[in-house]
């Protein structure tokens, strides 16, 4: 799979992608990945759609947080490069949900052990010891700190904690619902009409939610606010909800201001 994300000059960014997309394993467990998650969990896609929203996302808030004068902890504790930062929100956006292949129950630590030689074997092309565990040790933290309950302690797994909470754009919620059932979880994913990542006002990045009725302040309260909380990212992220009144106007629901 292409994961189509602008490398703008990061050739090691480049060769990752070419690298994954190459990779017949990596590519099967997301096939694997999605066929647990929705053809027998019943919830939404986990899969490639899901890999490919996660990826752009991350790097988009990742670089308006740098670009907003935000050092990432990669440059701050190993002396490397944004463009290696780069690298592991990338990789740790690609390899996130991969353990959903054996089971949708705490798959963020199934991720977390199948990653570590697939995640090796990426980046061996790219780098020589040390830098190359360095890189796999901070990937590894970035997987396993996407769960909503985990403790986040860099910029770069922020941006991929933050970016698998946004992919819940009209039903593609992250939060499991019973398929057919009508109820806050099935109504809340449908409300959800758009999400924008653009610079902020006051704060390197603003989120923009436009809702189709209030029913999606249950996706922002109990899946977006828990993990930007979980995060170092709340001082330099705000966020903001609209409701949709037909084609073109908006009221303002409500704010955040984490």
């Amino acid at each position: 799979m292409a994961l189509r994300v602008p490398v703008k000059d990061n050739a090691k960014l480049e060769k990752l992608i070419d690298l994954i997309a190459a990779d017949a394993e990596l590519n099967q467990l997301w096939r694997s990945a999605n066929i647990n998650a929705v053809d027998r969990f019943g919830i939404s896609d986990h899969g490639e759609i899901h890999i490919r929203i996660v990826a752009n996302a991350a790097l988009r808030v990742f670089r308006l947080l740098v670009a907003g004068g935000v050092t990432p902890h990669l440059v701050k504790d190993h002396g490397l490069t944004v463009d290696d930062a780069e690298i592991v929100v990338l990789l740790a956006a690609a390899l996130h949900d991969i353990g959903i292949a054996i089971h949708r129950d705490d798959h963020e630590r199934y991720s977390l052990i199948m990653a570590y030689p697939k995640a090796r074997q990426l980046l061996q092309p790219l780098y020589e010891e040390p830098v190359l565990t360095a890189l796999v040790s901070e990937t590894l933290h970035a997987i396993i700190a996407h769960s909503s309950e985990q403790r986040c302690l860099t910029i770069e797994a922020g941006c991929v904690k933050l970016a698998d909470a946004l992919d819940m754009t009209e039903g593609r919620s992250r939060i499991p619902f019973d398929s057919g059932q009508i109820n806050i979880h099935s109504v809340s994913a449908l409300a959800v009409k758009s999400v924008n990542i653009g610079k902020g006002e006051e704060r390197p990045v603003r989120i923009d939610v436009e809702l189709h009725n209030s029913a999606g302040i249950f996706q922002m309260d109990n899946l977006l606010r828990r993990k930007l909380h979980n995060s170092p990212l709340v001082p330099y992220v705000e966020v903001r909800a609209a409701i949709v009144e037909g084609e073109t106007e908006k009221r303002l629901m409500t704010e955040y201001r984490l």
